[in-house]
């Protein structure tokens, strides 16, 4: 079955960076477009970062761009989300999502507080 486990996230301060991991499985990871969304408390869950199957196409948010860089390992079925000056509005739960399967992963929280 499908399965997306996230992991890095955690408390950062104000301009700070982190990055997140999705390790895939039960599926052919490089033949399927994959997702980051997030979700704030209170808020809905929205999209922040697209990467097509090999790598070769990607889409942001508009309020990440410049900030944020997903990015995909098919030779460890690994997707990443590289955070860089992070703002206190970026807190949220942070999910990996593969549209081609309708899977979520479990969710990792991040956190911007000084």
């Amino acid at each position: 079955q499908v399965q997306l486990v996230e992991s890095g996230g955690g408390l950062v301060q104000p301009g700070g960076s982190l990055r997140l991991s999705c390790a895939a499985s039960g599926f052919t990871f490089s033949g399927y477009t994959m997702s980051w969304y997030r979700q704030a408390p209170g808020k809905e869950r929205d999209l922040v970062a697209r990467i097509s199957g090999l790598g070769g196409s990607t889409t942001y948010a508009d309020s990440v761009k410049g900030r944020f860089t997903i990015s995909r390992d098919n030779a460890k079925n690994t997707l990443y989300l590289q955070m860089n000056s992070l703002k206190p509005e970026d807190t949220a739960v942070y999910y990996c999502y593969a549209p081609g399967w309708g899977s979520w992963g479990q969710g990792t929280q991040v956190t911007v507080s000084s």
